[in-house]
């Protein structure tokens, strides 16, 4: 039996150096959308077939080059056991018998089985490295190879999941929602961004006052474009929705906790088009955020929450692994938008969301594995080359007395 698994590991080992060779396929909103109008089965099956192995095989080839002390971690083992075990049920499609529908239909619930098995890897993965955490002292390089590797990781998983829900939504046997009939797959060629903003906004309002008993108040300044229309960008409705969501509730915990009052200052939200870019603006007066801990923010392994326990691990916290606002950022650069926070320490923050005014821009963006990838985890050293005060040497300061 020892024999036959190993043989089998051998063999995904070396179909997985064979399809990380490949770059992943990146597309265009506006491809999803051309090619979800004609809904082709046979084609997509064509094209999914070879590009969810490339996906697969250039981010597998990543978690390898992990610390060896996170790799040993049971979380991250789980995980990485899930993609060898997704990886092969995909390479079994490689043998081409001619698009039968039998195996279109294989090939579909192959993709939902994989994607379900999927759901809970970010928590997993989070798990893994608060495993680490708790085990281990962590140095500086360890840090930043996790948080390079983590990055890319989550990204690559929002870009296969584009491409299984895409197919399954278009293809698989599912009930189609009368609300969402305009929808192409999980793309929304009319997507209303106020729309999206009041739905997260509830939810997240929901949450807080489940949490504090008290929530703000919600005010849009602004939502219609150059000719007074609502503003509509074609989009993943989910996609901004998860990032909207994460938004509020952030900024909604800051407001109660800055103010402790009954009279809470309201969420400002201000939504304009412009010739590049749709952004949408979230304004609080939660208290601000130090420089210092500006860019933690986007850090997996930072949070000014507790930890959520793994009782919770089905519930929505409102805050938790601190993981919120770094996925959020790579949802919106997945389409070549961005996230950013401009803070006023003492008064509040503004978390500015930039999507793609055109949908022949906004084109995936995905990691690939090649030597630079490779030689960042193995670099130690970090280059110096800015000087400050913090970092005299003996001579410098003895220039200076």
């Amino acid at each position: 039996m020892r024999i036959i698994t190993y043989r089998l590991a051998k063999n995904i080992e070396k179909m997985v150096d064979f399809y990380s060779q490949f770059n992943p396929s990146s597309l265009s909103i506006k491809q999803f959308i051309d090619f979800g109008l004609k809904a082709n089965e046979q084609k997509s099956y064509q094209f999914l077939k070879k590009e969810l192995p490339v996906r697969l095989a250039n981010i597998m080839k990543e978690i390898h080059l992990l610390p060896d002390n996170l790799l040993k971690m049971p979380s991250v083992n789980l995980v990485n056991n899930w993609y060898s075990q997704s990886f092969n049920e995909m390479i079994e499609f490689e043998i081409d018998d001619g698009c039968t529908e039998k195996t279109l239909n294989k090939f579909c619930k192959t993709l939902v089985k994989i994607r379900n098995r999927h759901s809970d890897v970010v928590q997993t993965m989070a798990q893994g490295v608060l495993e680490l955490k708790d085990s281990h002292d962590i140095d500086l390089h360890t840090e930043n190879s996790i948080q390079y590797f983590l990055d890319r990781f989550y990204m690559s998983r929002i870009g296969i999941r584009m491409l299984i829900n895409q197919h399954t939504l278009l293809f698989g046997d599912h009930i189609i929602n009368n609300n969402h009939h305009q929808h192409i797959g999980c793309i929304d060629p009319y997507c209303d961004v106020l729309s999206v903003v009041k739905d997260a906004y509830e939810n997240a309002r929901f949450l807080c006052d489940q949490y504090y008993l008290a929530s703000p108040e919600l005010e849009v300044c602004k939502s219609i474009d150059a000719d007074d229309e609502p503003i509509k960008i074609v989009y993943v409705p989910s996609h901004l929705y998860h990032m909207l969501f994460e938004l509020f509730k952030n900024s909604m915990r800051a407001i109660v906790e800055h103010h402790k009052t009954d009279i809470l200052p309201p969420l400002l939200v201000t939504i304009v088009k412009g010739k590049e870019d749709v952004c949408v603006k979230v304004s609080d007066q939660g208290g601000g955020i130090p420089r210092s801990l500006s860019e933690r923010m986007f850090h997996y392994m930072y949070s000014t929450a507790p930890q959520p326990s793994k009782s919770d691990a089905h519930t929505v916290p409102l805050a938790g692994y601190g993981y919120g606002l770094p996925i959020s950022r790579l949802y919106a650069r997945y389409l070549h938008g961005d996230l950013v926070l401009l803070s006023c320490d003492g008064f509040g923050t503004d978390s500015v969301i930039y999507l793609k005014a055109l949908s022949n821009e906004a084109n995936e963006l995905l990691p690939i594995f090649n030597k630079m990838s490779t030689r960042f985890y193995k670099t130690t050293e970090q280059n110096i080359d800015w000087k400050s005060s913090q970092h005299h040497s003996p001579i410098s300061q003895q220039q200076f007395t």
